[in-house]
């Protein structure tokens, strides 16, 4: 009876045993699941936490997408500048090759030479990708005196001129689908005039989305190259007594030399017809033979002088009274 209760003892105590470690091993276990949930649980919250303060990778997503939508919208890029530099034949041809190494290409070319004074106008149209290149390397040929740049966004314009070409397109479709059902002259003419119509509007639209379209591809720079004389655009627009002297003396001049170069072209004529004609008129006033003096007045036979200066004036006769009147006294 010892033996078996002993034995029932260390069987009983070993069941204990095993019934201890199972229930440690549960808790264990439930340990580790309960701290891998906290764990996800508090990588989800900081997920959120940087997801309400825009993480890395959601941020480089959306910077992304707003550059995307800044690329394919359409925007016009127009330029102008003065440029004083050295030589400005030299100038011209280094921004001419600048353009169309930039693939553009050279839209007008206006110069007027005077030496130092000497001005070049040029219109450039470049790629719009290439318009900020482009306009940095003309500025570095001498020394920017004045820049502009201006940007106009025509996304909408061009949506707009879409969606009226597709829609135009379909009206043609149409008239010309009823063109070809009619069955009477009037509604055929009719129906000729309506397509025709719809047609000049659809090309209308079309030309505007080319005109757009060739904006936004190429952008225009206008540049003024002038030379190291040109007076800068703040001088022409000094005002003063100095600014009004300077200006009074170089009218001067050249009302000077207006009146030398007049000069210059008329003298060869009065060399050629003034001198013979001035000759032939002098011998003509010495050849003229002298006329005899006229005769003194009242020199002559049977004149009388009157008024005296020659002999006593004649005698006056008295004048009869008549009867009765009394004499003076």
């Amino acid at each position: 009876m010892d033996g078996c209760g002993a034995r029932r003892r260390g069987a009983a105590l070993v069941a204990v045993l095993i019934g201890v470690l199972l229930v440690s091993g549960c808790g264990a276990g439930g340990d580790t699941g309960v701290g891998s949930g906290t764990g996800d649980d508090a990588a989800s919250a900081d997920g959120a936490r940087a997801g309400a303060g825009q993480p890395d990778g959601q941020a480089e997503g959306s910077d992304a997408t707003a550059d995307l939508r800044v690329d394919q919208r359409a925007i016009v890029y127009t330029g102008s500048m003065r440029v004083q530099v050295p030589d400005v034949e030299q100038a011209a041809r280094e921004a001419i090759a600048l353009t169309t190494a930039a693939g553009g290409f050279v839209g007008s070319d206006q110069r007027r030479s005077a030496n130092g004074n000497a001005t070049v106008e040029l219109t450039l149209r470049v790629p719009a990708a290439k318009f900020t290149t482009v306009v940095e390397q003309v500025a570095e040929l001498g020394t920017r005196q004045r820049q502009e740049i201006s940007t106009e966004d025509v996304t909408e314009e061009t949506v707009d001129l879409d969606a009226r070409i597709t829609t135009q397109r379909a009206r043609v479709e149409n008239a010309r689908r009823l063109l070809g059902e009619a069955q009477s002259i009037s509604d055929l003419v009719s129906l000729e005039n309506e397509l025709a119509r719809r047609e000049a509007d659809l090309a209308s639209l079309e030309a505007k989305k080319r005109r757009l379209a060739d904006l936004t591809a190429l952008s225009s720079i206008a540049v003024s190259l002038v030379g190291p004389d040109a007076a800068t655009e703040d001088d022409a627009s000094e005002f003063g007594f100095v600014v009004g002297l300077q200006g009074g003396w170089k009218v001067f001049l050249l009302s000077w030399t207006v009146l030398l170069t007049v000069l210059g072209a008329v003298l060869p004529w009065l060399l050629l017809i003034g001198v013979p004609v001035g000759t032939m008129v002098w011998l003509l006033r010495r050849r003229r033979p002298n006329l005899p003096a006229p005769p003194a007045h009242g020199t002559g036979t049977g004149s009388t002088d009157v008024t005296g200066g020659g002999g006593a004036p004649p005698a006056v006769s008295p004048q009869p009274r008549a009867p009765g009147a009394r004499s003076a006294p």
